[in-house]
């Protein structure tokens, strides 16, 4: 009983779930997935939110339903804050430690410590450091501000990048996660 009286459930979750999978969908079209292994849920008098301790996996859809991004991070946390008199309800998705944001249509990948996703401006950022990577070269800085996609990132004070062209023609890119090319027959 000494044990059961000294917890203090303001600050036990209210829901813990262990490999949490779950799928936003919109006409029927995969909008965006999120796996974690652990999730818990908090409740207070201002916000609620969900815990990722042991990391998270959002992958987030185009409109013709081909996987457009993937953001995998060692922490994360998803903040509603409640409505109150004249503010609206907000939610906000943060991810923390060796966050990677891969937009597989672009074949750009950015890494950084921190990133804030705002799903009422459709906007993901940061003010953190961010090393981005595309065909077209290497790009690092701090701040970064995109669409929640990762298809427009521009980073607010860049330095030392370099880019490099290919005048190769005959370089095919083939983007292997959403390929369906032709069925193989099997040979008798």
């Amino acid at each position: 009983m000494a044990k059961a009286e000294a917890l203090n459930l303001s600050e036990a979750p209210l829901q813990t779930i262990e490999d949490m999978f779950a799928v936003q969908t919109r006409n029927g079209l995969v909008v965006m997935r999120v796996e974690s292994s652990v999730m818990e849920r908090y409740d207070n008098d201002t916000c609620s939110y969900e815990s990722f301790p042991k990391g998270i996996a959002i992958y987030g859809y185009s409109d013709e339903g081909l996987l457009e991004t993937i953001i995998v991070s060692d922490d994360g946390r998803h903040i509603t804050n409640k409505r109150r008199k004249g503010k609206p309800e907000e939610e906000i998705w943060e991810a923390f430690g060796n966050v990677v944001i891969h937009n597989v249509l672009k074949q750009e990948t950015m890494e950084t410590d921190t990133i804030y996703w705002n799903q009422a401006k459709n906007e993901i950022y940061t003010d953190c450091y961010v090393k981005m990577y595309s065909p077209q070269g290497f790009l690092q800085g701090y701040g970064m501000r995109s669409d929640d996609h990762a298809r427009n990132a521009i980073l607010l004070e860049p330095f030392n990048g370099y880019g490099y062209t290919v005048r190769d023609s005959s370089v095919v890119v083939i983007d292997s996660v959403n390929f369906i090319g032709p069925l193989i027959k099997k040979l008798r």
